[in-house]
């Protein structure tokens, strides 16, 4: 994540409620209806059945509180604003609880194509529809457990795991290549990329994952696809800090990016 950000968190009031403007309401429309088209062509059907089920209105920022309501009742989990930058610590402790962290501010429009940091619309967009789905649900909350076990050395190998299935993963659905993952979800540009020629695919395996270096400001060079939701399920199973130990004792591969330029 980057380490620095221009943004502000959105406090919410003593009932939860974020105020959005006009102008951020807006910002959120026009996301929003842009992506839909791309997602109902090119998303697996966890993530459109969850969109379905949470109904987020299209012309003002969902409150997370109202999203939480519906999580909640689904897979006991619920969303949390918290400011645009938090550390992997507290980030773990809180999946573990099945608490998504949600940054609660809306992008400006001079980075409506792209931002580096999460923003409310890659959060609730992105992520929350995933957490109607019982598979994601005990994934996201497997990693997080293993978060708060693991030695701080540790979280930058355990987070490839969450980078390469919950934000960037791929699954085979009737044959064909879908997008699974959330960063792929709010993204217009790099959802059809993860499924066109260009990237490598490599099957889902956890240690491989674990041992795959990734840059975020770039179109990932390569994706991994699971072919059923079980694949996420088994994973949950695993025991992550011993794969952690297996997958430093390897090495990581060689990466497949340019190194970025320095500013």
């Amino acid at each position: 994540m980057p380490k620095s950000t221009e943004y502000e968190a959105k406090i919410p009031d003593g009932d939860g409620f974020i105020s959005y403007d006009a102008e951020e309401n807006g910002v959120w429309h026009d996301l929003i209806t842009r992506q839909l088209p791309a997602v109902q062509q090119h998303m697996a059907r966890p993530y459109l059945n969850g969109l379905q089920i949470l109904d987020m209105p299209v012309e003002r920022v969902p409150q997370c509180s109202d999203i939480s309501a519906k999580l909640s009742a689904l897979t006991g989990w619920k969303v949390e604003p918290v400011p645009a930058l938090i550390g992997f610590g507290k980030f773990f402790g809180m999946l573990a609880d099945r608490t998504f962290p949600a940054a609660s501010f809306i992008r400006k429009r001079k980075h409506f194509d792209y931002i580096e940091e999460p923003d409310i619309f890659h959060e609730i967009f992105g992520h929350t529809p995933l957490l109607t789905d019982p598979a994601f649900a005990a994934f996201s909350q497997a990693i997080g457990e293993a978060g708060t076990r693991c030695d701080k050395a540790d979280y930058s190998w355990l987070i490839r795991l969450y980078w390469f299935s919950i934000e960037f993963g791929l699954m085979r659905e009737n044959g064909r290549l879908k997008a699974l993952g959330s960063g792929l979800a709010s993204s217009i540009t790099e959802l059809p990329w993860a499924l066109s020629d260009g990237p490598e695919h490599r099957p889902f395996d956890v240690i491989d994952i674990l041992r795959t270096p990734y840059r975020i400001d770039i179109h990932q060079p390569v994706y991994f696809v699971i072919d059923d939701l079980q694949d996420l399920f088994t994973a949950a199973e695993r025991d992550l800090l011993a794969d952690v130990a297996q997958a430093r004792s390897l090495g990581l591969h060689d990466p497949k990016y340019p190194p970025k330029e320095a500013a």
